[in-house]
């Protein structure tokens, strides 16, 4: 899938390698290219437990810096290929996970009328933890493959960013930084550098402050207005109340107007009534290149356009944006 850019924004199209002489932008990527993409299995042997993963891979064959991506509950390592296609476009490694116990093999073999109560059932504890441990046995395997074999030499495994939507958002804050009443921090893997939480969502028990006010590397922050879910219970105000609990780090939140839960994937999901608006896209993938541009290439220009006045050129007046770079 094409993004940049068929969404109508206007660039200058041209290769990623002759970006930094030109003004930074985010959403400029070659027109020609297409990711590499291989599907591939991490296997667990400690849980006896196999992790389905898609790895987007950029042009050049230098190491890069990896991004993985963790998806929501009933999804699969091949939703929100937009993000793979984008960020591979931009020179990163893309790796997608897909978690057993909380992906389609919920909900695709059972009878329509009984498919929700499969899917309420997947959102536990044991599948959280499940998936939590996922992320450090991929980071694990990827170390491996990037000594030998057909992945050798193209990661910087020392420049490791880790994202996810819904699900995969809680996921996401359990590893990198997370707080919890019980074990303190110990679910974070210290290998991650950066992270983009996608509908975020506060604790439902114990403190949202104490849970995010020890995070030690940057955040950013994406939700909408009409972001909640019949599923889980997460509504805007627990995924508001993320943002100005995280003190000890860089962070950012938007908030785009009207968005609904789905504004991170690749369709609408059944039940949401607002008509897609193409721009969130555009904002999505324009942000989240800043941010790992800014964080993990250590790009001065994509930090400045961050946080100066670029993201407010590609958001509609009704998003809100807000930033809190220091610590």
């Amino acid at each position: 899938m094409k993004t940049a850019f068929s969404l109508g924004a206007t660039v200058l199209l041209t290769a990623v390698g002759g970006l930094r002489g030109a003004a930074y932008d985010p959403l400029v990527v070659d027109p020609n290219f297409k990711a590499e993409v291989r599907d591939m299995s991490v296997h667990d042997a400690a849980r006896n437990r196999d992790i389905p993963i898609r790895i987007y891979l950029p042009a050049t064959d230098k190491p890069e810096p990896v991004i993985l991506f963790s998806h929501g509950l009933g999804g699969t390592r091949t939703g929100s290929e937009f993000l793979g296609e984008q960020w591979s476009a931009r020179g990163y490694v893309a790796v997608f996970l897909q978690h057993p116990g909380s992906d389609d093999g919920v909900w695709k073999n059972e009878p329509p009328a009984k498919r929700l109560a499969a899917m309420r059932g997947a959102i536990s504890l044991e599948n959280f933890l499940l998936r939590v441990r996922d992320v450090p046995v991929v980071i694990d395997q990827l170390e491996v493959w990037d000594k030998s074999g057909p992945l050798a030499g193209r990661m910087d495994l020392a420049k490791i960013g880790m994202s996810g939507h819904s699900f995969g958002a809680a996921t996401t804050e359990a590893v990198s930084g997370e707080m919890f009443p019980v074990g303190g921090a110990k679910l974070t893997d210290s290998r991650i550098c950066a992270a983009i939480i996608f509908s975020p969502s506060a604790p439902k028990s114990g403190s949202t402050e104490r849970a995010f006010n020890n995070v030690k590397i940057p955040w950013l922050l994406m939700t909408g207005t009409e972001d909640t879910t019949i599923i889980g219970g997460a509504d805007v105000k627990s995924r508001l109340a993320v943002y100005p609990a995280v003190r000890g780090a860089p962070k950012y939140e938007v908030v785009l107007d009207k968005a609904e839960h789905s504004v991170f994937t690749d369709r609408s999901l059944p039940g949401e009534h607002e008509p897609r608006n193409p721009n969130h896209h555009r904002v999505i993938l324009a942000l989240s290149t800043a941010f790992w541009d800014a964080y993990l290439r250590s790009d001065k220009d994509a930090l400045a356009w961050l946080n100066g006045s670029g993201p407010r050129k590609v958001m509609e007046p009704a998003d809100v944006w807000k930033t809190s770079p220091g610590t």
